[in-house]
């Protein structure tokens, strides 16, 4: 949270200062009622401007990004022309005088070398055009210069090379959440692989096996089972989407739980209890499932007797309460906190720490996985999903895959 707030006021000051220095320059114009004077009314007009500037450039810097929102950095500055750049070429002049973009970007290059602002004057012989000086302003992420903001005006101004650094440094922000968001989505992915690489090779030996042994003594059984290890391993290893919805997770996990019964027979006993107003929330995607898996590796585990599982998912408000619970082995409460910790690899098939962390990334650190257990006492496992969380949206059902 205190990066969260560290990046927030990264991202606001810089507007703030620019809000207050167009305040400035407008004190004398008359503001809208109720927006206070014209400072006020500035600060706000640059937060707004700045909001619809905001999104493109949170998907990286390229061509399409710099033209969607040149304009309104444009605003922002309050200047003739703006200019943003890569590492190598223009992506994008906005405003009048575009025949300087070339006379810009040979003066590029010391900026993007050594990440520090420069002005220069601008040398042109059409007596129409209003431009007569740049001011270069790098965008930096991680302390590597990934581009320039070029602002060009009629004339050499001091607050307007402290106007561009700070709209600048608020586009590095921009920059630098996007390569978060990347990274992001990076280590989902990647943990969303080792998920699939976890799903236990015994479990698909013994399905298959349980299956053929149906062949011969009960064909519309096998089918029936086939079809279920089809649906299984299709859902498990699609490749479309980090979220997926409740529905569809309890789905995989009954034809998961069909695969198990199979084998085991009366040996384990599953109960559900499913709110229907909570299958439509959205979840990160294998994330119900391996724990399920753990209940029934542990639930059977050094057992003769019944394993009985439990599932519910209750309607809490603004957030769905979905509790696993199995009464097996259960686990030592310290082994499981180093596990969590990642002190300690699990002993097999799919580790909580896994969903656990997917859950902290996605929804914060308040909605960890809740694990109640003791040796010999089974294990309760709850989730905490928000029925609304910004950013995470379900890719859609199985069928429209």
């Amino acid at each position: 949270m205190s990066g969260f707030l560290a990046g927030l006021c990264a991202a606001v000051l810089p507007l703030l200062a620019a809000g207050f220095w167009l305040g400035r320059r407008t004190a004398r114009t008359q503001a809208p009622g109720g927006l206070g004077g014209p400072v006020e009314h500035a600060t706000f007009q640059t937060l707004h401007t700045a909001s619809l500037a905001a999104p493109p450039l949170r998907a990286g810097l390229t061509e399409e990004t710099a033209r969607k929102s040149a304009r309104r950095l444009r605003t922002l500055l309050g200047t003739d022309a703006l200019c943003l750049s890569d590492d190598s070429r223009v992506l994008v002049w906005d405003g009048v005088g575009g025949h300087h973009r070339a006379e810009v970007l040979e003066r590029l290059a010391g900026p993007l070398e050594t990440g520090r602002g420069e002005a220069f004057p601008l040398a042109c012989d059409e007596p129409d055009c209003p431009l007569r000086w740049a001011v270069v302003a790098p965008l930096t992420v991680d302390d590597r210069v990934h581009g320039t903001l070029v602002a060009c005006a009629p004339r050499e101004s001091a607050v307007l090379v402290r106007a561009a650094a700070e709209v600048a440094r608020w586009v590095s922000v921009q920059l630098e959440l996007a390569d978060l968001d990347r990274s992001r989505t990076r280590l989902i992915e990647a943990e969303i692989k080792a998920l699939r690489a976890q799903i236990s090779p015994h479990f698909i030996f013994n399905s298959l096996a349980v299956i053929a042994s149906f062949v011969r003594t009960d064909p519309e059984r096998a089918r029936e089972l086939l079809l279920e290890f089809a649906d299984f391993t299709r859902y498990s290893f699609r490749r479309h989407g980090d979220f997926t919805t409740l529905a569809d997770e309890l789905h995989a996990i009954d034809h998961y739980l069909a695969l198990v019964r199979a084998r085991f027979g009366d040996r384990l006993s599953v109960t559900l209890q499913i709110a229907p107003e909570v299958l439509p929330v959205t979840l990160p995607y294998l994330c119900l499932q391996p724990l399920v898996e753990n209940a029934v590796k542990h639930g059977l585990e050094g057992k003769a007797g019944t394993c009985r599982i439990s599932i519910t998912a209750q309607d809490t408000g603004a957030e769905a309460l979905v509790v696993i619970e199995d009464d097996g082995a259960g686990m030592d409460p310290e082994l499981l906190r180093r596990i969590l910790a990642g002190e300690v690899s699990p002993s097999g098939g799919i580790g909580l720490s896994n969903v656990d962390d997917r859950l902290r990334q996605v929804y914060g650190d308040d909605h960890g996985l809740v694990i109640e257990t003791a040796v010999g006492a089974g294990m309760k496992v709850t989730a905490r999903l928000p029925k609304y969380q910004p950013g995470v949206h379900s890719a859609g059902r199985l069928a429209q895959e």
